[in-house]
């Protein structure tokens, strides 16, 4: 047993604090609002992210980020990758010295296009060795059910990757260890902005070759991207990879996907949002820092370019779509 933090009782931190919870662990989640911490420390759920499912009664649920963070082994960030620098620069002085750092955010930063564990490491100026991230094909709703899943724990540092495992296997989550942190978070990130092409497509009327061929074609740029920034290629073949895009792009519980159906069936960026519940879709800000990024390297994104043009300059899904389609031939 060991005492793990989670900061954000979003769907996915609420649901990571529960798998942490039911593998045996002291779990303290951090809620922003005060309403919102007595509310699950009192009901047991969380009715605004994850209705419906009761928590152990080893999570507790707090406002105080101080007494979250005290004693933690594991601390968990599960807030907005946007919003991840500013956050954390108010809880480092909080960490505990040895505390292994656990990114469950997806997404790279505008303007740096820094990964999520690049963003900790510089805010906190901690050895980049004690930062870990999780990805996979983890939509949150299946495992708070407890329906069969498998995830991927990646850290530089393969020991402290085995203690976040044992901290989070239970019999309804399998977690892998991996030292490719780059290749996570890049696929990580990628897929969301991938799920919103997909969504875009199932908006417009498309059937199941489209969304084959942008899972097919998205995995390929993903793993060009991962490539140039030092990834290793197996990793976008594994559960942080193929898995987590096949989960995104083909689900309705995916948001990045919903979000990319409203657009597709000729919604606004806002009436998108609401078809959201309000929740973020991390595509669409990632859409412009991994765009950049990928100009940055050199390396070609089209389906990537489109999702950014259709969410920042305005273009039409429809039109986007016959430029994929018009490209110059090549070979696969």
């Amino acid at each position: 047993m060991v005492n793990v933090a989670v900061l954000g009782a979003g769907s996915w931190g609420t649901t990571l604090a529960k798998v942490f919870a039911d593998a045996g662990n002291r779990v303290t989640l951090w809620a922003r609002r005060d309403n919102l911490a007595r509310t699950i420390q009192t009901t047991r759920e969380n009715p605004e992210y994850l209705p419906g499912i009761t928590l152990p009664d080893a999570i507790e649920a707090t406002s105080d980020e101080q007494y979250a963070l005290q004693d933690a082994t594991i601390v968990v960030f599960g807030v907005p990758s946007q919003t991840m620098r500013e956050n954390v620069a108010r809880w480092a002085p909080m960490i505990p010295a040895d505390a292994t750092m656990l990114s469950i955010s997806k997404g790279v930063e505008t303007g740096t296009h820094l990964r999520m564990s690049e963003v900790i490491a510089e805010v906190t100026g901690a050895d980049p060795n004690r930062i870990a991230v999780l990805s996979g094909p983890n939509l949150s709703r299946e495992i708070a059910l407890e329906q069969p899943a498998a995830t991927v724990i990646a850290c530089a540092d393969e020991n402290r990757a085995k203690l976040v495992q044992a901290a989070c296997a239970t019999n309804y989550l399998r977690p892998y260890t991996n030292t490719d942190v780059v290749g996570c978070e890049i696929g990580g990130a990628t897929k969301n902005v991938i799920a919103l092409a997909c969504g875009m497509a199932s908006g417009q009327g498309l059937g199941d070759n489209t969304l084959a061929s942008l899972i097919t074609r998205g995995l390929a740029e993903t793993t060009r991207l991962g490539n140039a920034l030092g990834a290793d290629p197996r990793t976008f073949a594994g559960l942080a990879g193929m898995g987590d895009l096949v989960a995104t792009c083909a689900s309705p519980l995916s948001r990045n996907r919903t979000f990319g159906s409203a657009l597709g069936q000729g919604a606004t960026m806002e009436e998108a949002k609401a078809a959201t519940k309000g929740q973020v879709a991390e595509g669409v800000v990632s859409s412009r820092s991994i765009f950049q990024l990928a100009e940055k390297h050199g390396v070609e994104m089209p389906i990537t370019q489109a999702v950014f043009a259709i969410c920042h300059d305005n273009f039409k899904v429809a039109d986007t779509i016959a430029t994929l389609m018009g490209r110059s031939k090549k070979a696969e």
